[in-house]
């Protein structure tokens, strides 16, 4: 499937794409049901990110050509100042900084902990943080670089040494834990040098992943682009380049503006798998996560790889798309009755209703209003030392066990 779309000169505009998608839809499905009904009867029309860069147009994380198609999201707040302004005070626009100006870094300046025979430290003041390592004898420092993830949850550190590569600190902070522990996924139940209880060097496929989805503009002509990157996921991070855009809204002669559109990406024209995948490019779409091997509660980390594995996907359903609950331009929402709306443009409410084509749903015997706090169970993750919700919408039953 990959080859046969990767062979296409074309980039289609969005709109034009969906005969093309359609077609695809169909062709994947055919493709793999027999793949995806014997791992899980689930997900009919989802790719993985690696086969959506592929494929011709723009994808999340993909590498451009050149940064001088980035025009930077102030050009867009010319046009779009309300949700430019918004889209800033986002998690997603500030999931990334300068380690020294972390502000929680600065709010924590002495962290400590210890683990096996070492302690670890981060101390910050006005112009760096530095992380450092004590055990056997031997005491290892480095100043930090680049901070990852607004600690609502938790934050991550990358640094480099004198040869210039990047190293992730084995030690996170953790909002619950109002402190360090291991780096999600780097603990170690003993280490053979101190160097290795500190740090893993990160190899530069993987230092472009992160930034790409951390970042914007990050990965240009087949490089990573520290220097001029934008931190955090800004406009471009998810339409596209803007300079042709900007260009031609700017030139308003007969014609232009149906080009200026047309020159941008609006993952509002995807169809309804597509959208999920579209998201899934940096939260892990279905077989993102399938191809990763990660199981368990774990998996609940992967919103759109949970959504597709409800009863209530099907085949995808433009009502049950992240951006269907989660405008990306604004704050995400944390109380369950902020969800209502859309989970009652699916179900009828009154159990007198009989479902119907436009409201497929049934109504819940058990309440009318804050359905996320039943039927999208919180599920703690250990390595996050967090709650996080479960995508996977369905009746909930105490004591069951945690449903792949």
């Amino acid at each position: 499937m990959r080859d046969l779309f990767a062979e296409c000169p074309v980039v289609w505009p969005a709109k034009q794409a969906r005969v093309l998608y359609a077609c695809r839809i169909f062709l994947r499905s055919l493709f793999l049901a027999s793949i995806i009904a014997a791992a899980t009867g689930i997900a009919m029309g989802q790719l993985s990110t690696q086969d959506h860069l592929a494929e011709p147009g723009f994808w999340p994380t993909q590498d451009q050509p050149s940064r001088a198609e980035f025009v930077g999201a102030e050009a867009c707040a010319r046009c779009h100042a309300t949700r430019t302004a918004t889209q800033k005070q986002t998690p997603m626009a500030m999931n990334m900084a300068l380690a020294p100006t972390a502000d929680i870094l600065h709010s924590h300046p002495a962290l400590t902990f210890s683990a096996n025979r070492f302690e670890y430290r981060i101390d910050t003041n006005a112009t760096q943080s530095r992380f450092s390592i004590a055990g056997d004898g031997k005491r290892l420092s480095y100043p930090l670089m680049w901070a990852f993830g607004t600690g609502r949850v938790a934050q991550s550190y990358l640094f480099k040494q004198e040869d210039g590569k990047f190293y992730e600190a084995r030690a996170s902070y953790f909002t619950n834990l109002n402190g360090l522990d291991f780096t999600p996924a780097r603990a170690l139940q003993s280490a053979t040098s101190i160097e290795e209880a500190m740090y893993r060097q990160v190899p530069m496929d993987e230092v472009r992943r992160c930034f790409g989805c951390h970042a914007t503009a990050a990965n240009v002509a087949g490089k990573f682009d520290e220097q001029r990157m934008i931190p955090g996921v800004s406009c471009e991070a998810c339409h596209g380049p803007g300079a042709s855009h900007v260009k031609l809204m700017s030139n308003r002669s007969a014609g232009t503006s149906a080009a200026g559109k047309s020159a941008i990406f609006n993952p509002g024209d995807l169809l309804a798998s597509d959208a999920v995948d579209f998201c899934g490019a940096c939260h892990s779409s279905f077989w993102d996560v399938k191809l990763s091997g990660v199981t368990g509660v774990s998996t609940a980390k992967s919103a759109p790889y949970r959504l597709v594995t409800s009863k209530c996907w099907g085949t995808g359903d433009d009502r049950l798309t992240c951006a269907a609950c989660h405008d990306p331009h604004r704050q995400l929402q944390t109380d369950a009755s902020d969800y209502d709306p859309v989970c009652r443009s699916c179900h009828v409410t009154n159990a007198a209703e009989k479902p119907a084509k436009d409201h497929p749903g049934a109504a819940c015997p058990v309440a009318k209003a804050r359905c996320t706090s039943c039927h999208m169970q919180k599920v703690y993750v250990p390595e996050m030392h967090a709650n996080f919700t479960d995508h996977r919408i369905r009746v909930v039953h105490a004591g069951e066990p945690f449903p792949e």
